[in-house]
């Protein structure tokens, strides 16, 4: 299951509330990887692949709904779990980040564990692929007046894209031979908002073109968004006017 990264990121909302949120995404060459390896809740994200077991990211959000560390959960998962050497795990929590690589995934595999987040991936063409999914992701998650590429405004879904876009661009999974690409996003927050953003759970489940396809399911997504809650502060006001 090719490559993922998991985030943590501490904002303030709009009413001046601090909040986090979390954000996972994936890309393969097999369909439907959005059902197999992203999970994400208001307590963290978590990436299972390599060899899926799809119960270890469910109970890992679960465990850390439950108020466990990232790393006790995902650990403790792991040392129950037979296929161990096969799997490839890694996530954030609260407080914290995870990553484990079994000695048996295939060739290239590997990952990263940086300042709020993790980046994995095996069957690759080499570990610049998870470098560059690594450093997009640190150039946009930044606050830097001089970078252009620096926004941590944007929405994290859309950067979670771009930062998929730097790996697949490096060569991403190296079986050529299967034309059949998905990818997924996932994001969630502590902040109860009444209308959650549209783009924050997306899915391109068999295409050619995953990333391409994932870009522009974002950009039709965040324009449905905008035009909704248009939609609605109008009709609010109208309610607002009528009493």
């Amino acid at each position: 299951m090719t490559f993922s990264i998991c985030v943590r990121e501490a904002y303030t909302d709009e009413s001046g509330e601090p909040q986090t949120r979390y954000g996972v995404a994936v890309t393969t060459r097999l369909a439907g990887v959005g059902t197999l390896c992203p999970f994400a809740s208001e307590h963290g994200a978590v990436a299972t692949q390599s060899l899926v077991n799809v119960d270890l990211g469910r109970k890992g959000v679960e465990y850390l709904a439950d108020g466990l560390a990232v790393e006790d959960a995902l650990e403790g998962l792991l040392n129950a779990d037979d296929g161990r050497p096969q799997r490839q795990l890694h996530g954030v929590g609260a407080d914290g980040e995870f990553a484990f690589s079994g000695e048996e995934c295939r060739p290239w595999y590997g990952d990263i564990v940086g300042d709020n987040y993790t980046v994995a991936g095996n069957l690759l063409t080499g570990g610049d692929v998870v470098e560059a999914v690594a450093t997009a992701y640190e150039a946009t998650a930044a606050d830097d007046p001089d970078d252009p590429e620096s926004d941590p405004e944007t929405p994290l879904a859309k950067r979670l894209v771009e930062a998929l876009a730097a790996g697949h661009e490096l060569g991403g999974d190296k079986r050529e031979d299967l034309h059949v690409q998905s990818a997924a996003l996932l994001v969630r927050s502590t902040e109860d908002r009444e209308m959650a953003p549209y783009y924050d759970d997306l899915r391109v489940d068999a295409t050619e073109t995953p990333i391409e396809d994932l870009r522009e399911t974002y950009e039709l997504a965040a324009e449905g968004y905008e035009m909704a809650m248009a939609r609605y502060e109008e009709e609010y006001a109208d309610d607002e006017d009528a009493g």
